[in-house]
């Protein structure tokens, strides 16, 4: 069996509509790791209102899954509010204005998308967001805070509706970080990855830290 290779793009043979997003990124302010794949044949498009001028970054972990329709709006996105207009003149060419500090503007700083998240059809993730390990955000969601990991949140604004475990199943995993491991590891993890008897599961991984 042929090992997966995160520098692959297309990781479906014949198939252009399902990307690996990291061999892809050309804007160095986009950080993602190994076999994170969203469901269109490119990326960086889905990411929006990223000007170097502002320095921020998104930061994706491993394994994550985005649905086609995504979006990741970044700092730029958002207008200076302490002032009589809110027209972004420092952003568009002819206008005598420079860049307004940062303390007068919204700033939210990096967004960050931890290891193994799900994030559905056509949700919006909006800037300085941090998304936990192992969580789910519902189609159509907009994110505008924070989301714990291994917690499942659906709506606009969206809005906690359960934790996908009970929380020693969830501080366990995040302890394993199984998307860390060598591929070869994970090759072998898989049924313990997939299997549904969270108490088999957690008895498991419990058996094989203790190795």
């Amino acid at each position: 069996m042929n090992t997966p290779n995160p520098n692959t793009v297309h990781p479906i043979a014949g198939y252009d509509k399902e990307i690996y997003v990291k061999p892809t990124i050309k804007n160095p302010n986009i950080i993602v790791g190994d076999f994170t794949y969203i469901a269109d044949s490119e990326f960086e498009s889905h990411v929006t209102h990223h000007y170097d001028f502002i320095g921020d970054k998104l930061i994706i972990g491993k394994f994550c899954q985005i649905a086609a329709g995504v979006e990741f709006v970044m700092n730029g996105a958002n207008h200076q509010m302490n002032a009589v207009s809110t027209f972004p003149f420092y952003t568009l060419e002819g206008w005598k204005m420079n860049p307004p500090a940062k303390s007068d503007m919204p700033f939210k700083g990096d967004t960050v998308i931890g290891n193994d998240v799900w994030i559905g059809q056509n949700a919006t993730i909006l800037p300085g967001v941090h998304i936990g390990d192992g969580a789910i955000i519902g189609a159509n969601s907009v994110v505008g805070s924070d989301v714990e990991p291994y917690t499942i949140v659906v709506g606009n604004p969206a809005e906690a509706i359960r934790y996908r475990f009970d929380e020693d199943l969830t501080e366990l995993l995040l302890k394993f970080k199984w998307w860390d491991k060598p591929i070869e590891e994970i090759n072998e993890l898989i049924p313990i990855l997939t299997d549904s008897n969270l108490d088999k599961v957690k008895a498991e991984i419990c058996r094989l830290m203790k190795r």
